[in-house]
């Protein structure tokens, strides 16, 4: 599947006069793909088709992602693009998913299952929640390790580093946080950075890092998401990842009450694009149980 067709499958939603790019294909069960950081839901392309036999697959590109709208004066935040997935959720008709996340999309199926265990405690109606599966990504902010280009967009200097961000620079550090053995190729970084050019997107990465100290000023609210969960989660972990890999697991290992953990020795941050056919065995081996 090229980056043209994955185009060619999505439709837009309105969110606050923003235009959102999705996907939605497939028949039964719904499952919920929440994408990365600086990616996109094209990250899900290779895991697409084996899951789509399956499930309702949807996947939308969040606010200032991929082909979705980049405002560049615009309170990013992952309490708001929570807040969109619930939107699109309730305005397709979606009362039940299983969800499966990725970097920083992981914090944001964090806060989608706060407010879920919120609603369970008080009876409230909403999206329920059935299922939900992890990959690499920073759920402890204290195990969370950021690249020199990450700490440097959250400084003071961040809209700079913006600006001198280019091709060159996301291959180094694509290359540095996929294992040795699945490197990205030259097509695909291509791919990579043309969606992230899309619309001005690199111009927002300083306003979307923001992430990172929202990890720590909700560091208590996501993990007790987690620990006091009633759902199923599992965790895929590429183990050679260098941002959220195998010091990550351990942490979880210690945190979360009786850990469902798959270890990728040899994959890096992106699983689901380094290790597809084994993280779509995981997961459906995970959701069928």
């Amino acid at each position: 599947m090229t980056l043209s067709d994955w185009k060619a499958k999505g439709i837009y939603f309105n969110y606050t006069s923003q235009s959102i790019f999705t996907v939605d294909e497939g028949k039964g069960e719904v499952v919920l793909l929440i994408h990365g950081f600086p990616t996109s839901s094209w990250d899900w392309a290779q895991v697409w088709e084996p899951l789509r036999v399956h499930y309702r697959l949807v996947a939308l590109d969040l606010l200032g992602f991929g082909f979705s709208d980049k405002p560049r004066n615009y309170p990013y935040s992952i309490v708001d693009q929570a807040d969109l997935v619930e939107q699109f959720l309730f305005e397709n008709g979606i009362a039940r998913v299983k969800i499966m996340s990725h970097d920083y999309g992981d914090t944001v199926a964090q806060e989608l299952l706060a407010r879920y265990n919120t609603r369970i405690k008080s009876g409230q109606k909403g999206i329920e929640i059935s299922h939900l599966c992890l990959l690499n990504g920073g759920l402890f902010p204290e195990t969370h390790r950021p690249l020199f280009i990450q700490r440097l967009l959250i400084s003071p200097l961040g809209s700079l580093a913006s600006s001198f961000f280019t091709r060159k620079k996301l291959a180094k550090n694509f290359k540095n946080i996929f294992g040795s053995y699945t490197q990205p190729s030259e097509s695909q970084l291509d791919d990579y950075w043309a969606l992230m050019e899309l619309n001005g997107g690199k111009y927002v990465f300083h306003l979307l890092i923001r992430y990172m100290q929202e990890r720590k000023t909700y560091r208590n609210r996501w993990l007790e998401a987690l620990q006091e969960s009633t759902i199923p989660i599992r965790l895929i972990n590429g183990l050679a990842d260098p941002i959220s890999g195998e010091h990550m697991v351990k942490r979880y290992r210690q945190l979360i009450p009786n850990p469902d953990v798959v270890e990728l020795p040899q994959i890096g941050h992106f699983p689901l694009v380094e290790a597809p056919i084994e993280v779509v065995k995981h997961f459906l081996a995970f959701v069928k149980t």
